[in-house]
């Protein structure tokens, strides 16, 4: 499943056992008149594209030259510009494979096992993850990875975050190989008890390279300016 995100709003998904997608956005509008308001309204939305085994959900709207180039030719300029947003909320089966591109909002999944491509401009994302094959970029806000099981099932995530803050929440007696990287400005603060180097000295400020419990997947976090802790769920 491919999901286009708008330029502002949440996107929230969530796995439930159904062999069927759920789909439905909230969408807020701002303009002066009733008038504006009715000519962007046809145009500032999404669309769902189905094939066989794979399903789209793609915002349109007047951020898109190129879809407003075929919509709306001659279209005012002054309302171009004014602020939209969409916030979706979609039940997938699962098992998904899933590449979400998101704008500027919250970004929330949970319950979810597949490969998953996360790309979102400016976010808090709060990521629950069990496993599967993950990849996870985000440029600026905070992101939140909760794993609530004790070893990872899948390949491994590769969670990186240009600025901010990333909080990763453990079980006790979890299971996994762990990289924790600060590029530049900020630290790496472990609260998690069970972590321990895997090379000589490979646990610094700004640098870890460890092993939790018996090692297993690989889960690499990675910080250019900001922070990042590891702690042990329910712990303070």
């Amino acid at each position: 499943m491919t999901i286009a995100g708008a330029p502002a709003g949440s996107v929230t998904i969530e796995g439930w056992p159904r062999s069927e997608v759920d789909v439905s956005a909230d969408i807020e509008l701002h303009a002066s008149t009733t008038e504006d308001l009715d000519r962007l309204a046809p145009l500032n939305g999404f669309v769902v594209d189905q094939d066989s085994n794979h399903l789209r959900v793609i915002t349109t709207g007047t951020h898109d030259r190129a879809f407003m180039k075929r919509a709306a030719k001659n279209f005012p300029k002054a309302l171009m510009g004014l602020p939209w947003r969409i916030d979706y909320r979609i039940k997938v089966p699962l098992s998904t494979d899933l590449d979400v591109n998101s704008g500027l909002g919250p970004v929330r999944l949970s319950g979810i096992e597949g490969i998953l491509r996360l790309n979102a401009i400016e976010s808090n994302a709060d990521l629950s993850l069990t496993g599967g094959d993950a990849s996870i970029i985000v440029q600026r806000g905070t992101v939140n990875i909760d794993i609530p099981i004790r070893s990872w099932r899948g390949l491994g995530a590769r969670v990186q975050l240009a600025s901010g803050t990333l909080n990763v929440a453990l079980l006790p007696g979890f299971n996994s190989d762990i990289d924790a990287d600060v590029l530049r400005l900020g630290e790496v603060k472990n609260f998690y008890p069970n972590l321990e180097p895997r090379y000589r000295n490979s646990i610094t400020a700004h640098s870890i390279k460890a092993r939790a419990g018996s090692g297993g997947a690989m889960l690499s976090f990675t910080v250019g300016d900001g922070l990042i802790q590891i702690k042990q769920i329910g712990s303070q």
